[in-house]
């Protein structure tokens, strides 16, 4: 009889089930390497529902679960997400050299921007502090910003609404910025910073798949942020996924993509102002 805290080994028909259902649902494609991963990730699920099978955890994800609830948990734990503060920094001089400049100049008070990808908070949390340091360098600029951070897991999520990183996460930005909107853990040996209240109100948070046919945000931003979530889809999907954040950004609008990403053969109104970065065009 196995050892109920050791789950069995993930079959080779379990995989199949499991991985269809990310790529149909999530876009994500898992391919036979993947199986040692999957298997890891899961068997805490299988932990901690008290199961010693696979087989059985599929029917209660599938069947027995009314509540949807476990769908939920199983996606977190096979979702990746890496991120870190001002990854990809050129974006960030984009939108204080060009963004910023070109929307002022056009009349916009209140700049709505959107981190379709957000994973853990570091992505948002640097776009609030990036429009934060344009405003206090700039005399005219605009008077408000308001930030959408989504992800598919839950559990990254929640770690983006407590704003809570390591000092590592932040070694690599300049002490006084971290000053003006960081704080320091009253417990040094925990090594911990939290981003200052004001910057985190400038910040929401809710789930989304991007492979929803529809979406439920705010109709439209001045900026949208799609990093390095789309190179797990297949080239249809991607260009399915562009056109459905497009519907959501103004025209004159800038949308972002990772640096491994490109609309190159889509069909798409878009004009690249600097790598992967892009203005809708006002038709």
């Amino acid at each position: 009889m196995p050892n109920f805290f050791t789950p069995v080994e993930l079959t080779d028909k379990d995989y199949s089930i499991i991985s269809d259902y990310i790529q149909k649902n999530v876009g994500i494609r898992m391919p036979e390497g993947k199986k040692v991963m999957m298997q890891s990730r899961l068997a805490s699920r299988l932990r901690a529902l008290g199961m010693h099978s696979y087989e059985e955890y599929l029917n209660f994800v599938f069947n027995k679960d009314t509540s949807g609830q476990e769908l939920i948990f199983m996606t977190n734990a096979l979702t990746t997400n890496k991120t870190d503060f001002f990854r990809e920094a050129d974006h960030f001089e984009t939108m204080a050299n060009i963004v910023l400049p070109d929307l002022t100049e056009k009349g916009h008070r209140t700049i709505h921007l959107w981190s379709s990808a957000s994973s853990s908070g570091e992505e948002p949390y640097t776009l609030a502090i990036v429009m934060s340091e344009y405003m206090r360098t700039h005399s005219k600029s605009f008077s408000d910003f308001s930030i959408l951070g989504s992800d598919i897991s839950t559990e990254v999520l929640d770690k983006a609404v407590n704003a809570v990183y390591t000092e590592a996460d932040v070694s690599g930005i300049p002490l006084e910025m971290k000053r003006r909107y960081f704080l320091r853990n009253k417990d040094k040996e925990q090594h911990t910073v939290r981003i200052k209240p004001e910057l985190r109100a400038k910040c929401s948070f809710q789930r989304l798949n991007l492979m929803d046919s529809s979406w439920e945000i705010p109709a439209k931003f001045e900026i949208i942020f799609c990093r390095n979530v789309l190179i797990y889809f297949d080239k249809p999907t991607q260009e399915k996924i562009i056109k459905h954040l497009l519907y959501h950004l103004i025209p004159g609008g800038y949308l972002f993509l990772g640096h491994s990403e490109t609309v190159f053969s889509m069909d798409l109104p878009l004009k690249t102002v600097g790598p992967t970065a892009y203005r809708k065009e006002i038709c």
